[in-house]
């Protein structure tokens, strides 16, 4: 292997793999040092051959020291990768802690955010049943308002004509109190049971009936529904006799004879 590819793999060493290089090249230095020392017995016996002889390796007592410094090597080497691991295992539960934030945090905006969904539907319901209910309020009361306006007529000549007015109105009848009255009065004097049994009418079996002197043939083609199909009846009679004079003469105001 070439010498400058060594860098190289110096750069790709984890940090175990630099502590135990660290530590073998730390056990081969001591071993060569302790070898290097003489004995103790050959110091004392020939301390002038040191200077000339060449040095003497030996290994019986370096051999007890190389293995306590190895043993330390060994020691610290396994501390290191606990420490390596305990970093490692801490980073981890940073981590993990960080992650569980993270997701209790969007768990909780996520349950905040259904319940403001949540509230917003109920309070949107509550509106509708509101305006609901305020619109069958006022539909009541407006029904209310409309019974108690509902006119109540007097059951005589004056009523019966005030009546048939309101009828006619709302039918879109042409005639006023004058002319209802004027021909009533010479028709029949006000008697809604008056008959004319002497006239034509009479004659061919169909008299002249009621207020306003119809004949039953004119009343059925000019009736005027709401009200009761009777000649007799007040109201009946003269909306259908003002509903045949509109159509023949313009109006019962018009009317101011036999018709």
């Amino acid at each position: 292997m070439s010498a400058s590819s060594i860098p190289g793999r110096r750069r790709r060493l984890n940090k175990t793999q630099k502590l135990s290089v660290a530590g073998v090249s730390a056990l081969g230095a001591a071993a060569l040092v302790f070898s290097l020392v003489p004995s103790n017995a050959e110091a004392e016996s020939a301390p002038a051959a040191l200077s000339a002889a060449p040095v003497a390796f030996t290994s019986a007592g370096s051999v007890p020291q190389a293995k306590t410094v190895q043993a330390s090597i060994i020691e610290q080497h396994s501390t290191a990768e606990q420490l390596v691991k305990a970093a490692d295992a801490a980073k981890a539960k940073a981590a993990a802690v960080k992650a569980k934030a993270a997701a209790d945090a969007q768990a909780k905006a996520k349950a905040a955010a259904q319940a403001k969904a949540k509230a917003a539907a109920e309070a949107k319901a509550k509106s509708a049943a509101k305006a609901k209910a305020d619109a069958k309020k006022r539909t009541a009361q407006a029904a209310s308002r409309s019974a108690a306006r509902t006119p109540v007529f007097a059951d005589n000549l004056d009523g019966w004509i005030k009546e048939a007015l309101s009828i006619m109105k709302t039918k879109g009848i042409p005639g006023s109190y004058d002319g209802l009255h004027r021909n009533i009065m010479r028709e029949s004097t006000g008697n809604p049971n008056a008959i004319n049994g002497w006239d034509i009418n009479a004659q061919n079996g169909v008299p002249s009936i009621g207020l306003l002197q119809i004949i039953k043939p004119t009343f059925d083609a000019y009736h005027v529904s709401g009200t009761p199909h009777s000649q007799y009846d007040p109201v009946a009679n003269l909306t259908a006799a003002a509903n045949y004079a509109a159509d023949k003469y313009g109006s019962i105001d018009n009317v101011n004879s036999a018709y």
